[in-house]
């Protein structure tokens, strides 16, 4: 992309929509449209594509593409929350960017996919486990999903395992993205810690649905055993239905 620097009339911003432009697949558009609701407008560009235009457009001039970007178009906004992983940020102004981006998250895909980019949470652990414990305790249900889906991805390990059961226990809210959520880390937790989740598990901190669907989520492991699939079969409750929907 080094027609942006040579040319100041040549934005990042411009390189970033002729790239997606470029990029639009109307099959791909069509059926992602089906699985995402709330994607607003959507140009129809695969993840791997948006995660290319993300990281050169980051590296060229983050600040820029960051004050131009439309968040009505999905694939624009997916970009400018993926450049917060991919971007030379301190971590002050890691937080800062995170602050004025969440609030805009208005889907599990955004959510999600910007989510496994940030990467930089697997340093500071203390400091990023803090700030997302403020997310966890919204009233919103993306920023609630936000916090659950960072936390899935770099703090189920030895130091914060009991910490994160401990947020899986307090969250209740009835958004469905936030039950789905939760249940995914559940599920993630058990495969990791088995014995500890079991027990979080017996516990019965969880509403119906979300515990349900986190043994679902648990039994349908490669990773978990026969038996003890068997075993958490019993921990079932009655059966509950909730609106159906993806992630």
């Amino acid at each position: 992309m080094s027609e942006c620097r040579n040319e100041t009339s040549y934005s990042v911003t411009q390189w970033v929509r002729e790239e997606l432009e470029k990029n639009t697949d109307p099959d791909y558009r069509e059926f992602h449209k089906s699985l995402v609701p709330g994607m607003g407008n959507f140009l129809g560009v695969r993840v791997p594509q948006l995660r290319r235009i993300s990281k050169k457009a980051a590296r060229e001039d983050y600040w820029s593409f960051t004050k131009e970007a439309d968040p009505e178009i999905y694939e624009e906004l997916m970009i400018r929350g993926m450049m917060i992983g991919y971007a030379r940020l301190s971590r002050e102004e890691r937080c800062r960017e995170l602050e004025a981006f969440v609030p805009y998250i208005n889907n599990w895909a955004i959510c999600d996919c910007c989510c496994a980019t940030y990467k930089f949470m697997e340093k500071d652990q203390e400091e990023w486990f803090a700030f997302l414990e403020l997310y966890a305790d919204s009233v919103q249900e993306y920023e609630i999903r936000f916090a659950l889906v960072s936390i899935l991805d770099f703090f189920i390990n030895e130091e914060y395992i009991d910490r994160v059961l401990e947020i899986l226990g307090k969250v209740h809210h009835e958004g469905y993205y936030v039950k789905m959520a939760a249940a995914w880390a559940v599920s993630v937790c058990y495969v990791k810690f088995p014995e500890k989740t079991e027990v979080f598990l017996r516990k019965n901190l969880l509403d119906d649905f979300t515990h349900n669907k986190a043994i679902q989520k648990i039994r349908e492991s490669y990773r978990v055993s026969k038996e003890d699939k068997e075993r958490l079969k019993e921990l079932r409750r009655e059966r509950v239905s909730y609106e159906s929907g993806s992630k």
